[in-house]
């Protein structure tokens, strides 16, 4: 019988391999693959997933987390004045190949900070429109490709700062807190390897 780490470990592969992009459906199918009805949490495959990215790109992970943080800190200092957040793997500390530079800004006016990117090449700025908690929410991705490394920009308005302070992560369950600009600048200068995740899941 499978256990929940098996199933846990080909969810891992299969998210990956970018078989499937969303952990439900990585562990649906890892769980049917294997004909278990175990099903680990988010947090057990994050793990799986972590180490199954050091056995297949070794050191040249570190290299690259530090390549797109040095990215990361460019981008935000041509924001600097709109308070910019760095999320996702590459402020975790979990990037993979593949992995996107993820950026935040609160701002009313999408079409400003795309002109504040300008020295960058812009491959698209898409406005996405969803309901969250009953409420109407939109945001705007600038998406941009530097040194090879894609770079997502999203501007969100400035009403719904309050909202996503608020937002956990739904694989490790903490606050996606991110970190700033001179928070960056500290990191690439004392510790630019860091890793921003909790031992266990909260929550």
């Amino acid at each position: 019988m499978s256990t929940r780490q098996d199933v846990a470990r080909e969810a891992a592969r299969l998210l990956y391999n970018r078989s499937v992009k969303e952990y439900k459906d990585a562990k649906e199918m890892a769980a049917s693959s294997l004909g278990s009805r175990a099903l680990p949490s988010n947090y057990e495959v994050a793990v799986e997933l972590d180490t199954l990215t050091d056995e297949y790109e070794g050191p040249g992970r570190q290299r690259m987390l530090i390549r797109m943080r040095e990215i990361a800190l460019d981008v935000m200092r041509t924001l600097g004045e709109l308070s910019p957040v760095l999320i996702g793997s590459t402020w975790r500390g979990t990037v993979r190949k593949g992995s996107d530079i993820d950026i935040v800004v609160y701002h009313p006016n999408s079409i400003k900070v795309a002109q504040m990117l300008g020295k960058y090449l812009i491959i698209e700025a898409e406005q996405t429109q969803f309901i969250i908690d009953g409420m109407p929410r939109t945001s705007t991705h600038i998406t941009m490709v530097i040194d090879e490394h894609p770079v997502e920009v999203v501007v969100r308005p400035p009403e719904n700062r309050e909202y996503y302070r608020d937002e956990r992560c739904e694989t490790y369950g903490d606050f996606k807190r991110g970190i700033g600009l001179r928070e960056l600048e500290k990191l690439m200068s004392s510790d630019p390897l860091r890793r921003f995740i909790p031992r266990r899941r909260n929550r």
